[in-house]
């Protein structure tokens, strides 16, 4: 699927997943070039006719190979010990077959704490976290199926770079660096952001030159060399996946959670409006400080400023079937959000003990808002508040230093 996704996607699409890198984050990356290993390593060529390549390339009956995960988005002092791969890293290793869309991601924690497990069959998927003992199982939403008579077109060389100068208006690209991953020649690209990008530094993508399969993503912090997140493979093998290797079962003994995940829309189905039947809604948004404030249960906190930064926008959210509201300030990555919710006496939420609050691996450090104890989950690319007043639970987020999060709580 990824591999396939890279060559039918739109280049709009494509320099969107790009800039996304930007938010990763919540991811989910550079600074130094590409690393150069002893693979072969393509020509010099720019990035318009790269991604051309890429998108032009044939799809590999599928692939197998070796990857790493590494994961330095929260510090040590964070962790209380588990041996969590997704928290602490790993390495794993990774089956795809387009033609019958079957994905299997597995990570092993280098603390050999168990293996973290990902399987799609079709839309079908479960996600095994070994720290919780815990499946998440759901499906997929439907995709709209393609006409017999339309055909995915590859854009011309020209159309990718017009859109590459539109969003190079937003972002700072860099050209197409030649290198090489796990033995194949790939190219890599730089995006960094051209305003207000927070703690954040720059992204890259390193694709396979000659397939355009995605080998490398990572995501690095402001002012620092090494990647926070990283993603990519250390070797890898492309040809037809035999299906013993997807017909796998989640742990007996584990926790099941079904997931809920969005239902796809299927424009050709009539909209049935009459009594009885199951109307296809768009609900309307609702955005503006008397709008949302109106529709709460709750007296809405919305200054027209925070740490300096002007209200930029309110919306309304359907927060578990519950209304709740979201603040914006501030402009990009630089900005803050802040949640605002009913609190829920009965759910576990971010309550911490004396030494903080364990959860899923995490020791939730304890912070004063204004003589209330909140919880702080201090990252590399941002910072989370915490904290419950009068009923109402507050969330404050933002690619910003702990002490602007906290001011930004202790303001409202």
């Amino acid at each position: 699927m990824m591999a396939r996704y890279l060559r039918t996607v739109s280049t709009r699409r494509l320099l969107a997943i790009i800039a996304g890198l930007l938010v990763a984050a919540i991811g989910g990356t550079a600074i130094a070039l590409a690393a150069v290993g002893n693979g072969p390593v393509p020509p010099r060529k720019p990035l318009a006719g790269a991604i051309h390549s890429a998108l032009a390339a044939k799809a590999p009956a599928g692939i197998t190979a070796r990857i790493t995960f590494t994961n330095h988005l929260i510090t040590a002092t964070d962790l209380q010990g588990e041996s969590d791969p997704i928290l602490n890293g790993a390495s794993g290793r990774l089956w795809l077959s387009p033609g019958t869309h079957q994905l299997r991601v597995e990570l092993q924690s280098d603390s050999g704490g168990g293996d973290a497990q990902v399987v799609v069959n079709d839309r079908s998927f479960w996600v095994y976290d070994p720290s919780a003992n815990t499946v998440y199982e759901g499906t997929l939403p439907q995709k709209h199926a393609t006409k017999k008579h339309e055909t995915e077109k590859v854009p011309t060389l020209a159309q990718i770079q017009t859109d590459l100068n539109k969003a190079l208006r937003h972002v700072d690209l860099s050209a197409a660096i030649p290198g090489d991953v796990a033995g194949h020649p790939t190219y890599t690209i730089r995006v960094g952001p051209k305003h207000s990008g927070g703690l954040l530094g720059a992204g890259e993508l390193a694709w396979d030159a000659i397939r355009g399969v995605p080998l490398r993503i990572a995501v690095y912090a402001r002012n620092d060399t090494a990647p926070v997140l990283e993603l990519k493979a250390t070797d890898i093998s492309y040809g037809a996946v035999p299906a013993s290797d997807f017909n796998i079962s989640p742990p007996g003994k584990a926790k099941v959670v079904k997931v809920q995940t969005p239902r796809g829309a299927n424009p050709t189905a009539p909209k049935r409006t009459l009594k009885g039947h199951t109307a296809l809604r768009r609900h309307a948004r609702v955005n503006g400080l008397a709008a949302v404030a109106s529709k709460l249960p709750f007296k809405l906190d919305a200054p027209a400023s925070l740490v300096g930064l002007g209200r930029r926008a309110v919306t309304l959210l359907d927060w578990g079937g519950k209304p709740a509201a979201v603040v914006a300030y501030g402009q990009n990555l630089g900005g803050i959000a802040v949640l605002e919710q009913v609190a829920d006496a009965n759910a576990p939420g971010l309550a911490a003990g004396p030494k903080g609050h364990k959860r899923r691996g995490l020791s939730l450090p304890t912070v004063s808002i204004n003589g209330i104890t909140g919880q702080e989950l201090d990252t590399a690319l941002g910072t989370m508040v915490h904290f419950t007043r009068g009923g109402i639970a507050y969330t404050v987020l933002g690619s910003v230093p702990p002490v602007a999060a906290d001011q930004a709580a202790r303001a409202l």
